[in-house]
């Protein structure tokens, strides 16, 4: 620690007059070609002169990644800290993480990170015996781009089948192996997405995919059907058995499921990404039909247990913010349905373990959990260490305790046991993260949004800050598809804290915090309430002299990214520096990709209606550009992200530069062998990070 901070003070002496210098200094960006197409929405024509980067595989956009990526590095590079930056916080994740343990078959599981291994690896341990490796994805690829993403056992454990991504894409392919010896059975499945793996008994498992894009489309090209096979240990792939979906019921996603004694199979099939119907098929009784349980997608079902034939169903049909119900297998339609753990003001979701219910609530934006028995009958509310975010309780029916983690904003992530008998939690794992919670606070408070709406908002700093208007801020956030922001730790976050910097989260209309009118409360027609929220946020910072406009910088990813990009437009003077990551930033033409017409609820498109397409061309990001003075920008994305795909942010970052007026840089830092964030090796991560907040603080002129 003492090397660190001898490190900054020799730095302070020059940093803040060479960042004043280089914040004057206009770039020379690329010379990005235009071109004629465009496209006309209800007789309004609309000019895309930057269609051509949408080719991502063309080799005159990948001519263009390698020029913008070297005028990225190249300003990077000239930030003196970016280095020292790069080691301290290295040193910060290099402590061992983690996951709670899982029992399958004899063996319990877990997941461990050494501190700087780019995956984590898998290791099981057989009662109080030694740890063995299990499967370590470090030795998957050279260079730690290719990840586990996800496994299943059997019920005995004998087997099991797990997902590997190469280079952060969606595409997965499934190896199947005994768990004995790790010796593989059959061959690798290739081509699946979105897909969990359910097994049946040991002699195959339900998964499930798209027909594969055509050559040369494979990332970008859309994938509008999913299908649910079966597939037998022992044969091929090619003769899976389709199960649902296809011709006869094509669905956007399908998913399915098998309750825990492997009776019932449970199929979710939807079109976007809320509201789903639900179906359910008895395995016990032969050539038994898929029974359909709800027959639209007005709301969300899931089954989450079952005692024989009576099954409980976590709902929103007429419960806004969830309730439990049960009903017999027999007759599972919503007229049979009744009440077991009924709706109240907080959101609800669940899970079961040790033959108990655990109702984990939502108030504020954090968790309270309560434990109930399977006759609904309220057993204890569980004590939690502080006001954060609790996650776990899941366990199979036989087991006498479960597991939860445990974290705020400054509460690094802790493993309990909790002994579900008793209700006593004891710490399992805690962090090794160098970090002293006791330097800092996280405070929740309430702001008034540009229509008068409450929205809550945590703020993360060192405890005995001045509220002078000079701290350097991080404002983050997402706003969409009814997720919900809840506390949670981050080591990179340190980074700013510990330079006297702010973390501010606010829990904005689209989010999931306040049940299902929150969320609507910030879809298509109403998406700019989302904006306005967030516009208020920073607002709220500066007014109480937290930061102001030269201090402050706004981030968020994916529908984050659509956040930041949308209010930059709107508001180029709001900030110091504006951070979209793998965002939405063409909203004319997100459904031409990949699954995006799935986000169809919360956008709409702009084939909809001329009311629609006008409110969509409003905000676009990509549209809403103008020539005007924006904050220094860096874009950030990823060549391999087939979720949100690269083309949003190329146009987007094109013509930003194309319309610049001011001074702050303009810049698009692009990843490779990386996809929309799931599965990046450590170094790529922690590089990331660098590069942001180097970004951040050598345009606020801050010393690191």
């Amino acid at each position: 620690m003492k090397y660190y901070t001898c490190l900054s003070a020799a730095v302070l002496v020059c940093s803040f007059a060479h960042a004043q210098q280089m914040n004057t200094k206009k770039l020379s960006y690329p010379a990005t070609k235009k071109v004629d197409t465009v496209n006309t929405y209800f007789g309004t024509t609309v000019p895309d002169p930057y269609s051509w980067l949408e080719n991502d595989r063309a080799d005159d956009t990948k001519e263009w990644v390698k020029e913008e990526n070297k005028v990225t590095q190249d300003y990077l590079s000239q930030i003196p800290y970016r280095d020292a930056m790069h080691t301290r916080l290295q040193q910060l994740w290099n402590y061992e993480k983690y996951s709670a343990p899982f029992k399958e078959g004899k063996y319990t599981y877990f997941y461990k990170n050494d501190g700087l291994q780019n995956q984590s690896v898998l290791w099981r341990q057989e009662g109080d015996g030694t740890p063995e490796i299990f499967l370590d994805p470090n030795k998957f690829s050279t260079d730690g781009t290719t990840s586990l993403q996800g496994i299943s056992f059997t019920k005995d454990g004998s087997m099991a089948a797990y997902q590997l991504s190469e280079g952060g894409s969606d595409w997965r392919k499934v190896i199947i192996i005994k768990t004995a010896d790790k010796s593989m059975i059959g061959d690798t499945l290739t081509d699946i997405k979105f897909s969990g793996i359910a097994w049946h008994g040991n002699e195959g498992f339900y998964y499930s995919s798209y027909d594969k894009p055509k050559t040369g489309s494979q990332l970008s090209g859309l994938t509008q059907f999913h299908k649910l096979f079966y597939h037998q240990l022992g044969t091929t792939q090619h003769t899976d058995k389709l199960i649902f979906g296809g011709e006869e019921t094509q669905r956007r996603y399908i998913g399915a499921y098998l309750t825990e004694d492997e009776r019932f199979l449970v199929i979710s099939a939807a079109n976007t990404t809320t509201g789903n119907e639900l179906y359910l098929q008895d395995l016990s009784l032969p050539d038994s039909k898929i029974v359909k349980v709800v027959d639209n997608f007005d709301n969300e079902h899931t089954i989450l247990d079952n005692v024989g034939s009576k099954l409980y169903i976590l709902t929103n049909l007429y419960s806004p913010n969830f309730k439990i119900v049960t009903v017999d297998a027999a007759n599972p339609q919503p007229i049979h349905w009744k009440d077991l753990i009924p709706t109240t003001t907080n959101v609800l979701t669940a899970s079961t373990g040790g033959g108990k219910i655990f109702a984990e609530y939502l108030k504020d934006a954090t968790s309270l959990v309560l434990q109930y028995d399977m006759d609904g009958k309220l057993e204890r509310t569980i004590t939690l260490p502080s006001v954060g975010s609790a996650g776990g309780f899941g366990a199979k029916k036989q087991e006498k305790e479960t597991y939860y983690t445990f974290t705020n904003y400054v509460y690094p992530p802790t493993i309990f046991k909790y002994d579900i008998a008793t209700g006593v939690s004891t710490v399992y794992k805690k962090s090794g993260v160098q970090f002293d919670p006791s330097l800092y606070e996280s405070k929740q408070v309430f702001y008034a949004s540009k229509d008068g709406t409450k929205i809550p908002m945590i703020i993360t700093y060192k405890k005995g800050m001045v509220l002078n208007g000079h701290n350097p801020t991080l404002l983050y956030a997402y706003g969409g598809f009814g997720i919900s922001l809840t506390p949670a730790f981050s080591t990179s976050n340190i980074m700013l804290l510990e330079h006297g910097g702010i973390y501010a989260v606010p829990n904005l209309r689209g989010g999931g915090e306040y049940g299902e009118k929150w969320h609507k409360a910030g879809i298509k027609m109403k998406k700019q309430n989302v904006f306005d929220d967030f516009i208020a946020a920073a607002e709220y910072l500066i007014k109480h002299k937290y930061t102001s406009k030269d201090y402050l910088a706004i981030s968020g990813g994916s529908n984050g990214g659509l956040l930041i990009g949308a209010v930059m437009t709107q508001r180029p003077d709001l900030c110091k520096v504006a951070l979209p990551a793998v965002g939405v930033l063409d909203m004319l033409r997100y459904n031409q990709f990949t699954a995006g017409a799935g986000w169809s609820y919360d956008y709409g498109t702009a084939e909809d209606s001329k009311e629609m397409f006008d409110y969509l061309y409003k905000y676009s990001p990509y549209h809403a550009l103008k020539p005007a003075s924006y904050p220094a920008t860096m874009v950030t994305t990823a060549d391999h992200d087939d979720r949100v795909v690269p083309a949003h942010s190329f146009k987007f970052a094109a013509r930003l530069q194309e319309y610049q007026q001011g001074p702050a840089p303009v810049i698009i830092r692009i990843e490779t062998k990386a996809g929309h964030g799931a599965g990046q090796s450590t170094e790529q991560v922690i590089s990331g990070q660098v590069d942001k907040w180097a970004f951040m603080f050598w345009n606020m002129g801050i010393t690191f």
